[in-house]
């Protein structure tokens, strides 16, 4: 168990103080009588999620705990440290050729993979959630682990190479899985702002939820980014009996069907179409979940079927050239195409994770290539030397190996 846990602590009439006790749980006070008594939920391994039940007794020493309380409230206050001369996404000008995105990086664990994004010198990173594996409501608790990523060298680099942008998933947004009901999202949306250097005053910071979009255009050439928020606002998943149920269903979740489920929400729809109206020649659309693939249960856009199709009537409503989906959150790297009526290839390149695995790859008849079980990192690298330019979708592993590539010419990503 690594980082510190903090949590509160009230004896009788005393003040509150800060206990900074080593491990990842949620500490409950039972009772206070010069003797501590404990109780232990919620206890976090890895990312993984699961309830312990039992007492711990522990005799503190009342100094002892105005000591530890010190350090408990420094590291709550601390500031995420940022390396001098870092650049902002903000004064990002000019035409971009090359983005490069990642997804689900534990900040317990080494991040090496981060020196080989370095070293293929993207104009922009994008990370696509479970930036941290946070999964707490406790805030202190949150701050402590955001702040465990900021201090880590591989990624101090990283912020030095290149200016950043990101989303969350559901790690990093506080809750395995959770969407609108996670009851902390408001505090949450402040420290992700805050960590990623939100400037003050932005739309992104008064409206709710993260969503945002970024230009970068030049020689008559635009690039569009446009980041989704999966969580803020998305109903609860239609989850799968433990015995019985369709035999089409699988792990997590099943399609549901109810029209008034959202994954998006009103506002943010609204805002979605209206990006789409505006000119671009490429539109990357940073989605923390996959679009693109065969549904197989766990966490996508295939669970609300009727959000999925929105966005492709959307797209063919809007006419909207160049789009390509860029996500994460699965644990392991693949290319998905789906191919729709009335609609050109979309293209979906999953990037998970740049320090996680999974034991087992889902089935894809989306699929395009092999999937990459190894830690990951995805390029879009644009050619616009062309009269017709050229977009090279790849995957990158651990190694710096190109493990997957397609190269997709522009005009085969106009409206129909």
């Amino acid at each position: 168990m690594e980082g510190p846990e903090l949590t509160s602590l009230r004896g009788g009439n005393r003040k509150p103080h800060w206990v900074s006790l080593l491990g990842e749980y949620i500490v409950h006070i039972l009772k206070f009588d010069g003797t501590c008594q404990f109780f232990l939920d919620h206890f976090l391994l890895g990312g993984s999620y699961m309830n312990l039940r039992g007492l711990l007794l522990v005799s503190l020493v009342f100094t002892a705990l105005m000591t530890a309380g010190s350090r408990g409230q420094d590291a709550a206050d601390k500031p995420f440290p940022v390396p001098e001369g870092a650049p902002l996404i903000e004064n990002t000008r000019g035409l971009i050729s090359r983005i490069a995105f990642g997804s689900c990086g534990n900040q317990n664990k080494s991040q090496p993979i981060l020196k080989h994004v370095i070293e293929q010198k993207p104009d922009v990173f994008c990370y696509l959630g479970d930036n941290i594996y946070g999964d707490s409501r406790t805030l202190a608790v949150l701050r402590a682990k955001y702040l465990k990523l900021a201090e880590k060298s591989e990624f101090q680099a990283l912020r030095s190479a290149m200016p950043l942008i990101a989303t969350w998933d559901d790690h990093d947004y506080g809750e395995n899985d959770s969407g609108k009901e996670y009851v902390l999202r408001e505090e949450s949306k402040r420290m992700f702002l805050e960590f990623f250097r939100e400037p003050e005053g932005t739309q992104r910071r008064k409206r709710p939820g993260i969503y945002t979009s970024y230009v970068f255009a030049g020689n008559e050439r635009r690039v569009q980014i446009i980041v989704l928020d999966t969580r803020s606002f998305r109903d609860q998943l239609a989850k799968n009996p433990r015995f019985g149920g369709e035999k089409s269903w699988k792990n997590d979740y099943h399609p549901d069907p109810n029209p008034e489920k959202t994954l998006l929400g009103k506002a943010q729809w609204e805002w979605l179409e209206a990006e789409f109206k505006q000119p671009a020649d490429v539109r990357v659309i940073a989605s923390s979940i996959q679009f693109a693939h065969e549904y197989n249960g766990y966490e996508s856009w295939t669970n609300l079927p009727g959000e999925q199709a929105k966005l492709l009537d959307v797209l063919r409503r809007t006419k909207a050239n160049g789009v390509v989906f860029i996500s994460g959150d699965v644990h392991w790297g693949e290319l998905s195409i789906l191919n729709r009526d009335g609609l050109y290839p979309l293209y979906d390149v999953t990037s998970s994770g740049l320090t996680e695995t999974w034991p087992s790859i889902e089935p894809n008849r989306n699929r395009f290539g092999d999937a990459v079980r190894e830690n990951n990192f995805g390029l879009i690298e644009i050619d616009w030397e062309p009269m017709d330019p050229a977009l090279s979708l790849q995957l990158i592993d651990i190694k710096g190996t190109i493990r997957v590539k397609k190269v997709v010419k522009l005009s085969e990503l106009q409206a129909k």
